[in-house]
């Protein structure tokens, strides 16, 4: 995999690997090397996906920035939770430092599954008593009177990623429990409406979908002690041609505000399949001034 990207020949006997090539390439191969070193010296799992990310990242810099070690403590056992990219770290870190943070990037890059997994940790940690996550139900070229169904079940194809990602991290039984004490709360964005959420941790997803009027409507929810996360992809906006993203108008109105941050993803922070970073920037090429014209 290395040697597809790099102009180099690596050889490996015994404990040894050899690596021949450039000054340049030779560098940055020796890099990856010791970068994935260092997280098995750390207990942490090693796969075909993170050689990828890592040279991806040597590929475009002279060094692999340095992505902290800490994981997201969540309940479940079955996976290790950590930013794997520099772009993630700096998403975690917004998040603790803010009070409100959007997340801005395509898909895969990890924006709503790090934000559950902080709000979860947080609220094993004590920080909320609650944790709120919200989605606009956007009826994507579907009239939801006409679905079959109570309100209910109309709108939980709308919610079903919020539910995929607690399920990765929350042992069943603890789940189940925490939904029947409202300590966590999964609703279509519509139901925020009048209300005010104290000592909460709240996150709205796919907020490109939201209007003006609605994201101003979701933001000043906020209550005491509480802090918001909004994600969302600003080139997949499935609003009418006519209104206008509330995450693209947001980025105007909210900008230089103190305890605000604004976290860009891009296509370097896909953590999926591989095809699916090489599907972002061919739809980049194809559309090269959708992206920036959607964040003015």
């Amino acid at each position: 995999m290395i040697e597809e990207v790099f102009p180099v020949e690596i050889s490996a006997r015994g404990m040894t690997a050899t690596v021949s090539g450039t000054p340049d390439a030779v560098s940055r191969v020796s890099r990856i090397f010791e970068e994935l070193l260092a997280r098995i010296r750390r207990s942490e799992p090693v796969d075909s996906q993170n050689v990828r990310e890592l040279v991806s990242i040597a590929g475009s810099s002279s060094s692999i920035p340095e992505i902290s070690p800490e994981n997201i403590r969540v309940p479940s056992r079955k996976k290790i939770i950590r930013p794997r990219t520099p772009g993630q770290k700096q998403y975690i870190e917004a998040i603790r430092k803010n009070d409100i943070v959007f997340a801005i990037g395509p898909a895969g890059t990890g924006k709503t599954y790090l934000a559950v997994a902080m709000a979860v940790s947080a609220l094993c940690d004590g920080e909320f008593r609650r944790l709120v996550l919200v989605r606009p139900a956007v009826e994507a070229g579907e009239k939801l009177g006409f679905l079959p169904g109570t309100f209910q079940e109309k709108v939980d194809p709308y919610l079903r990623p919020l539910y995929d990602a607690l399920y990765d991290m929350i042992e069943i039984d603890k789940f189940e429990e925490w939904m029947s004490r409202g300590i966590i709360e999964i609703a279509p964005l519509a139901f925020m409406r009048g209300r005010t959420l104290n000592d909460a941790f709240i996150i709205l997803d796919e907020a490109q979908n939201t209007t003006p009027e609605q994201m101003k409507m979701f933001l000043t929810r906020l209550g005491f002690d509480s802090k918001a996360v909004v994600t969302g992809d600003i080139t997949q906006i499935d609003l009418s041609k006519e209104q206008i993203s509330g995450l693209v108008h947001v980025q105007s109105v909210l900008k230089g505000i103190s305890g605000i941050a604004f976290n860009y993803l891009t296509g370097k922070d896909v953590v999926r399949h591989e095809l699916v970073q090489r599907i972002i920037h061919s739809y980049s090429k194809a559309e090269p001034d959708l992206g920036e014209n959607n964040r003015k």
